[in-house]
């Protein structure tokens, strides 16, 4: 496989309405969608849509859920092999309510029994030791991703997206080429408020996160698009002019988008640029899932 993606596998319920009702009042759903959700899983059917040969290791119940949703995930061309099927557990639950403006809520239900262990990692490390990429989710656990990072070959892409638990993050800051994060995220990882639109102080927080290990760092900016940092260059991309129906599930296509160009070949600035022409894909339709096309 060209990519092996860590992370949450889920059941996305996407509810549309024009506004959220106040309590002890209803409102009717103008939409519902029903699909295969969860990050790690957005995340590999972009890469997949993208024309990369995708693997996914995360963790599923042992429910009918699960059955429908695998099928869904090998109709999208990602292998799942590697999905754990836990014995008695619950597949993961995300209810997303989407109001008319973009603005959107999430109800979810992800219990510790659908999180990656390391044991877990254990059955996928030839896969992992395989892969040309390796791309960790941090909404996992620590110690199941640190073993996912030492399983990698050494000549592997290792991407990480998001701020891992505080206990794992110096060593697996330490240990990706790519980092990836959110305005929220960042924020995370270096202490300091970032939930601002100056390019300027999001690129300085990309050259001190370069220093904890990274060769990549990229950042968005909130309202304004997306830096990255790296050895000799930076660069800010600023979001187009693509109306946004709903920002989920774009930080994976961002995620998914990078990897694939890099892994092509593409400098840091120009898979950055690519990556958030993908994204805007997806965040101009409901729910999170990607129409992409092959490079």
């Amino acid at each position: 496989m060209d990519v092996v993606v860590a992370g949450q596998l889920a059941r996305d319920l996407v509810l549309r309405v024009d506004a959220l009702p106040g309590a002890g009042a209803a409102a009717d759903v103008r939409e519902r969608r029903e699909v295969l959700g969860g990050k790690g899983a957005n995340c590999a059917v972009a890469a997949a849509r993208l024309g990369a040969r995708v693997g996914l290791l995360a963790v599923a119940g042992s429910d009918e859920v699960a059955d429908g949703l695998l099928a869904q995930a090998a109709a999208d061309g990602v292998d799942t092999r590697h999905v754990v099927r836990r014995p008695g557990a619950a597949t993961g639950l995300v209810v997303e309510v989407l109001e008319d403006d973009g603005r959107w809520r999430y109800l979810q239900h992800l219990p510790a029994a659908v999180l990656l262990t390391p044991e877990d990692v254990a059955p996928a490390e030839p896969a992992l030791a395989a892969a040309r990429a390796v791309v960790l989710q941090a909404q996992q656990p620590g110690a199941a991703l640190r073993r996912c990072a030492r399983a990698a070959g050494t000549d592997a892409l290792v991407v990480l997206d998001g701020a891992p638990e505080p206990d794992a993050r110096t060593a697996l800051l330490a240990a990706v080429d790519v980092l990836r994060a959110d305005p929220a995220e960042a924020a995370l990882l270096l202490d300091a408020d970032l939930a601002t639109d100056d390019v300027g102080r999001v690129l300085a927080a990309a050259h001190r996160l370069l220093d904890a290990g990274p060769s990549i760092v990229v950042l968005g900016v909130e309202g304004a698009g997306n830096v990255a940092a790296w050895a000799d260059g930076e660069l800010f991309v600023p979001f187009d002019d693509t109306p946004v129906v709903d920002t989920t599930g774009g930080g994976d296509t961002l995620t998914a988008a990078l990897t694939v160009a890099l892994l092509d070949g593409d400098d840091p600035g120009r898979a950055l640029r690519w990556a958030v022409e993908a994204t805007a894909d997806t965040v101009s339709r409901a729910g999170g899932r990607p129409a992409l096309g092959g490079r």
